[in-house]
């Protein structure tokens, strides 16, 4: 059955406190200073009077110190990061958190049987005897920007916008929890407000060490956007109250979180990426980590359009735009695999042979500006969404998946860079016109691959590539230009299919069947259901799939691929 809430256990030794008494138990008992970093969706001011409430308790005064008190003037934190008059995106920060700041404050020397509290994102910038870092998973700071609560960073007075959240305060911040990662005395959850659950530093390095090297399941949610289906609602349980789910992150590495402990009551998310900084080689494999640094390169995803739209047509952009405009070194490269789909709904993707260009570009921009409608099937081809077919997408196709499917999407870890060309004069949740970046999307448009040439290259047929009793591996995806590829393996009932990581970490997902067993050479047995995805580590070496049920059983898999034209390394964003 598929798990909402898969959890891995600490290293043993861990220490997992839950509730603010619990954890505030865990602080010095006066003559300290003591800083609590994070990202500014923390509630702050909550978090310093409920530590200073429980440390009354012990007769231990607390001195605060809100760091966010001492930014530098918001039209200054602006200028230092943001040099573009670009709506949709700017290139990504690569700001220090500390050019954020002018004159830091030195805190005061704590007296006996008191404690300094230094406070707010950049806390650490401070000297202090004590770190902790209080953390939110990046899905809340996107709802609460898109709710109009929430604020960026460095400005905390002012109104949030996404477009500052997504490419200026992330990478800030991300660089800089790395940095203390290492370091870092206690890890804090907050995203109970009433009841965070803490996790001793040496703990968590210790328990990221035993999961950089066995396979890993990370914590699943899904957005709703205008065009989002209901098929995770109805079959997975995913946000019954919601308007519809879109977009499930299966894993997306910059996002993705590392549920630690025992059960719900005593968990802790911890971050996936810290798995990529702290364990390059373990997680990625020495030539992956060479080729991309710390950053994962490859992300799974659904997009889910049971019951609901047409998602827009739009491109992603090409690896030289993607460098030198927005600051990314590689590609947004995407495949999609039919979960779901059938003979009678479609996939739009790449240009057709007569498609004129200029007559594109002047029903885009008419629909964009005047509200014209098109037709995109004038100018793009479309294919039956046939369940199990894999529609392959180099960066700058234009591409859409229709109404009425699953897809798998199994792409380069780039996501914020949808170059919607049309949408089908379709409003926003708050009822105003969506986004069109057209403008940045026909600039990358790849207008050389047309009409047979797309169903020849993007639509390829399984190759077999190895075979034994009762199973097969196929190749059914892989071109030149993209750096990884997609293969599947079909495993009958009871079926056992060997399989080696060979220094390169692998990511599957079970797309028909009830699940596999898998066994690594290190003894441990793990369950991936249907609709599941796992993270295999490179490190894990041999590895088995012993299909689970009484009916065959698919699972796909995503791997780098072994090239030349290395992108450069990187260090997340």
């Amino acid at each position: 059955m598929y798990r909402l809430d898969p959890r891995h256990a600490p290293a043993p030794g861990t220490v997992l406190a839950t509730g603010w008494p619990a954890v505030a138990a865990r602080l010095p008992r006066g003559s300290a200073t003591v800083a609590v970093d994070g990202p500014p969706t923390a509630d702050w001011d909550g978090l310093a009077a409920r530590l200073a409430a429980e440390l009354d308790a012990y007769g231990i005064a607390v001195v605060p110190l809100d760091l966010r008190a001492h930014h530098a003037p918001p039209a200054e934190v602006r200028r230092r990061t943001d040099d573009t008059d670009d709506p949709y995106f700017c290139r990504l920060a690569e700001n220090t958190l500390r050019e954020l700041f002018d004159d830091l404050p030195l805190p005061p020397d704590p007296r006996d049987r008191e404690l300094v509290l230094v406070y707010g994102p950049g806390a650490a910038l401070l000297p202090h005897d004590v770190l902790w870092y209080a953390d939110l998973p990046k899905r809340y700071a996107e709802a609460a920007v898109a709710a109009g609560a929430g604020h960026n960073l460095g400005l905390p007075h002012a109104v949030g916008d996404l477009r500052r959240l997504f490419y200026i305060d992330w990478p800030v911040l991300d660089r800089h929890r790395d940095t203390l990662a290492p370091g870092v005395d206690g890890w804090l959850d907050v995203q109970d407000p009433h009841r965070p659950t803490w996790i001793d530093g040496d703990g968590l390095r210790a328990t990221l060490a035993a999961l950089a090297r066995r396979p890993v399941r990370t914590r699943p949610y899904f957005n709703s956007t205008p065009w989002g289906g209901h098929w995770a609602q109805r079959e997975l349980g995913f946000a019954p109250g919601a308007r519809n789910t879109a977009l499930g992150y299966e894993l997306i590495a910059p996002e993705a979180g590392v549920l630690i402990g025992p059960h719900v009551g005593q968990q802790a998310e911890i971050p996936f990426q810290l798995l990529c900084v702290l364990h390059p080689d373990a997680l990625l494999g020495p030539q992956v980590r060479a080729r991309f640094g710390t950053s994962f390169p490859i992300r799974f995803d659904y997009l889910d359009t049971v019951g609901g739209g047409d998602l827009s047509v739009h491109c992603h952009p090409k690896e030289p735009y993607m460098r030198e405009r927005f600051g990314w070194p590689y590609a947004q490269h995407e495949t999609y695999y039919m979960t779901l789909g059938s003979p009678d709904t479609r996939v739009f993707l790449g240009l057709r042979e007569d498609a004129d260009i200029d007559l594109f570009r002047k029903e885009i921009e008419e629909a964009a500006h005047d509200g014209v409608p098109m037709d995109p099937a004038d100018h793009v081809l479309t294919f039956p969404a046939e369940q199990g077919r894999l529609f392959m997408i180099p960066a700058g196709t234009p591409h859409a998946s229709g109404a009425g499917n699953l897809v798998l999407e199994i792409s380069a870890t780039p996501y914020l860079y949808s170059l919607r060309l049309y949408d089908w004069l379709r409003p926003d949740a708050d009822g105003k016109p969506r986004q069109l970046p057209y403008e940045h999307g026909l600039a990358n448009l790849e207008t050389r691959r047309r009409g047979d040439a797309v169903a020849r290259d993007l639509v390829q047929e399984p190759r077999t590539l190895r075979h034994g009793t009762g199973w097969r591996e196929e190749l059914i995806g892989a071109l030149d230009e993209m750096f990884y590829e997609v293969r599947r393996n079909v495993l009958d009932v009871d079926a056992e299919l060997p399989d080696d990581t060979a220094g390169r970490f692998h990511v599957l997902n079970v797309v028909e069947g009830e699940g596999v067993l898998l066994h690594t050479a290190a003894g441990e047995r793990l369950t991936l259901a249907y609709a599941e995805t796992m993270t295999v580590p490179a490190a894990v070496g041999p590895y088995r799939l012993t299909a689970i049920g009484d009916a065959p059983v698919t699972v796909v898999k995503a791997l780098v691929r072994p090239q030349t034209g290395t992108p450069r390394p990187h260090t997340g964003a």
